[in-house]
């Protein structure tokens, strides 16, 4: 996993490729008037990574999995009667779901730019208690404007959730480590909705309590769980990999080491303007910002709707509940494999135009048959494509931009155009469509093989800046004048 012949210094560093020489890694760099070495024994690098394995990883697990509980327990709580106690109409409960992504959207980018500046705890733990209150809020709205304004609130506080973990992700590991972590982010993303769909049927069963309904007490408990977890997490987050408080002096300096042997910018590391245009007029960054839209749209709508689906099936409120518990079991271990897979192979195209095949079958059998059990069995279908792809084009994505303030940018300005997909979302499950919502999984259809058609687009593309480096460099350029991704000596990862 040597990543120093991916860098360099625009006009100023000459570095060498990484030497093993018993157990440490030494790199040489050279700059007018300064010469040094960086050498990073092997085996110390490895057991600062444990760490953060051991303490970072798992509070990033629990962060996404209370802020997708948080986010989607509206369609546990719409089968619960939310609809008729805050006497929706027409397509109001829609609207609760789509507009939520109109402040997640708009709030995206500055999210993830302040986690740079501020630090992750600070930034992640404001998050928290943000989304939280704005959780708790929906256990007492009494009406749909209510409602709306807790959210638009939830959407402004959870916004960059998912890039921001990303980004931190991508500031520890190098390209060949990261599917393996972002791989966590997505089966928290599937444990939440597990985990969502039990206890759901929990606060169901309990009925009412105190005067309130059950899908009240379902939000209400939640904030009160998203509070506690947040403080923690807000405690516990470490400022930077180079801060981390569960390292020891000799560790966070090996960090430092390793950030400047694997970084993919060795310049300033101050955030200036030609770093977003290097982002906002990247080709591969709208590329995957088209083919996660297209994935996405399935994805959210399966999110939330999925207990509604599985009702229309013809299952009681109740059954659709902890019916959905194996559906996302099972997606759990298909993003956990098809990480590993990733990962072990270094081949992301390849793994990303296998994942969306199983989906596209899905729903053809979800649209062509109106067999309850046939119906069900696709729905595990759906859930075992839909997560994996995404988990793989946002890793895909993050190793392949560079330096870390133009990644700063690109990722969430990815996740921003993919995220407008929520807005349609919301509304390509309408009530009126119930009980087989025909044109619902007929759109999500279309978009899966969109999605996969944007795999060969973005592989096509990496592949002949590849070779177009390799041309110049055979020509005997030594520099192109560019920095990060678009120098010379960074390979894009196929």
């Amino acid at each position: 996993m040597h990543l120093a012949e991916e860098s360099q210094e625009q006009g100023k560093m000459d570095i060498e490729q990484p030497k093993e020489m018993t157990g440490i890694h030494k790199l040489t760099s050279v700059t007018p008037g300064v010469c040094q070495d960086i050498q990073l024994d092997l085996q110390l690098e490895k057991t600062t990574l444990r760490r953060f394995d051991m303490f970072l990883l798992p509070q990033i697990a629990i962060v996404i999995i209370i802020g997708y509980l948080d986010r989607s327990n509206i369609g546990n709580a719409a089968v619960f009667g939310l609809g008729k106690t805050l006497d929706l109409k027409g397509k109001e409960f829609n609207n609760l779901v789509t507009l939520f992504y109109v402040t997640y959207i708009l709030f995206d980018i500055p999210w993830v730019v302040s986690i740079k500046r501020c630090g992750a705890n600070r930034v992640l733990g404001v998050a928290l208690v943000g989304w939280s209150a704005s959780t708790l809020g929906m256990g007492f709205v009494k009406n749909y404007h209510q409602a709306l304004a807790c959210r638009l609130l939830l959407g402004l506080f959870e916004a960059g959730l998912l890039p921001c973990m990303i980004f931190i992700i991508s500031t520890i590991w190098n390209q060949k480590q990261q599917a393996k972590r972002i791989a966590v982010i997505y089966c928290a993303t599937t444990v939440s909705g597990a985990f969502g769909g039990l206890f759901a049927y929990g606060v169901q069963s309990m009925g009412t309590r105190a005067g309130l309904e059950s899908w009240r007490w379902l939000f209400i408990i939640e904030g009160i769980m998203s509070f506690v977890l947040g403080g923690l997490c807000w405690l516990s987050m470490p400022y930077s990999a180079e801060k981390a408080w569960f390292l020891n002096k000799e560790q966070s300096d090996a960090m430092i080491q390793k950030k400047q042997r694997d970084g993919l910018y060795k310049g300033e590391d101050t955030f200036k303007s030609k770093h977003v245009w290097a982002a906002v007029t990247d080709p591969l960054v709208y590329l995957v910002a088209f083919s996660l839209f297209s994935s996405s749209l399935p994805l959210l709508g399966f999110g939330t709707f999925l207990p509604t689906i599985i009702k229309g099936l013809g299952y009681t409120s109740l059954q659709a509940n902890y019916l959905t518990i194996p559906v996302y079991a099972l997606a759990t271990g298909t993003v956990a494999l098809m990480a590993w897979i990733s990962d072990r192979l270094h081949k992301r195209a390849l793994c990303l135009l296998i994942v969306p095949i199983p989906v596209l079958i899905g729903y053809a059998i979800a649209i062509g048959t109106p067999s309850h059990g046939a119906g069900y069995f696709a729905m595990f279908l759906c859930g075992a494509g839909i997560y994996p792809y995404n988990c793989l084009m946002l890793t895909w994505v993050s190793s392949n931009l560079a330096p870390d303030f133009k990644r700063s940018v690109g990722i969430p300005l990815v996740a921003t155009i993919a995220n407008i997909s929520g807005v349609l979302s919301g509304q390509i499950y309408p009530t009126t469509d119930s009980p087989r919502y025909i044109s619902g999984n007929a759109v999500s259809l279309g978009l899966e093989f969109v999605a996969l058609c944007g795999v060969l687009a973005i592989y096509s593309l990496l592949r002949w800046r590849n070779a177009k480096k390799e041309q110049d460099l055979a020509a005997g350029m030594e520099s192109n004048g560019k920095e990060g991704d678009a120098s010379l000596d960074f390979r894009y990862v196929l």
